[in-house]
Order: C-alpha cells, then structure tokens, then sequence
C-alpha cells in the first residue's frame, strides 16, 4: 500500500497580511503541525506547496519576508518544496511527475487559503484521478464580499467550500480522523 503524501499548501508570513481581513479556525497552523509531526516520525512523503507571485503588489513576491515560510508549520532541511505562481500547486510546477514517481498515492491536502489555493489544488488532484483527504480543522478561510455586496463571514466562507468540494472532489475529515487512520 502507496503511503499517504502530505501536501501543506500556502504557510507562508503573507498570510498575516491585513488584505485577508478576518479569518475562522484559529488552530489551522497548529493542527497542520501536528499532521507533519506524525509525518516526520513515521518518514512519510511531505511536500510543501510554496506560492512564489508574480504580481508586484503580492506579500507573496519573492525577496520580502512574507514570502518566507511560518516557524510552525515550515519545512525541514531535506523536505521537498514546491513553488507555485499561480493558485494551484498542479498548474505549472513538478507536483504531478513527483506524484507519479511515486506511484500516485493518495493525498492529504492542508493549508490556505481554503477557498483559493486550497481549493484550486484539491480540484485538479481530484480532477487528475488523486484520492484526496482534506481535513477541515487543518485550513482556514477569510471573510468575503459577494458579487452583490454581501460580506460573508469566514466559518460561512469555509463551510460551504467544505461542502462544495465533498464527495465529488475531496473526503472531507479532521486532523485527529487522518492521525487516527496515519497511527493505525
């Protein structure tokens, strides 16, 4: 049986950039750790999705600190990092051909932004014929304005994207659901 690959998307200093405005699941980051804590001790395969912008007003831009990965949830020397210009982790970088290397294995994607890269990502997995877990309690979402003006509040953001993405594109689980299955 092919190991589960975690893949942790986004966690990088830009996320504390006032744009994002108010967010849910204050434990994202500290759940996303405990997922590469039993990944390390079990020598299970991590990639670390960086997002590398091209747009000069990004706090993702490459060369200023928000481009630099959060302590917490940062890679270890020797761990595999990934860097992505664009929302998906899939649409031009090596994740695929690393993927397949290793036989296709199932994913477990975290990270942020849920409604974004997170989304975008799990997507094309599932599009590309990858089983995916997603653990609920290990992403985050921000608040966000409708097309009619409406601001939708972050745990409101990130349910319905939960449940757009089950069944059809991801499972959606918890972070203590996967360690349970990881451990077992």
């Amino acid at each position: 049986m092919t190991a589960d690959v975690l893949i942790v998307i986004d966690q990088q200093k830009a996320m504390s950039h006032p744009k994002w405005g108010p967010r849910n699941n204050p434990d994202a980051e500290r759940n996303i750790a405990r997922l590469l804590t039993t990944w390390r001790a079990r020598e299970l395969p991590i990639i670390h999705v960086k997002h590398d912008s091209t747009s000069p007003d990004s706090p993702f831009r490459p060369g200023q600190e928000g481009n630099d990965f959060l302590p917490l949830t940062a890679p270890l020397p020797g761990e595999t990092v990934v860097a992505k210009k664009v929302h998906s982790a899939f649409i031009g970088t090596d994740l695929v051909a690393r993927l397949e290397a290793m036989g296709r294995p199932p994913l477990v994607i975290c990270g942020v932004l849920l409604a974004n890269s997170v989304e975008a990502s799990v997507r094309n997995a599932a599009n590309l014929g990858f089983s995916v877990r997603l653990p609920a309690d290990a992403c985050w979402s921000c608040d966000k304005r409708d097309l009619t003006g409406r601001l939708w509040p972050a745990e409101d953001v990130h349910q319905l994207t939960l449940a757009l993405l089950d069944g059809e594109y991801a499972s959606v689980t918890t972070t203590d659901a996967v360690l349970e299955q990881v451990r077992s």
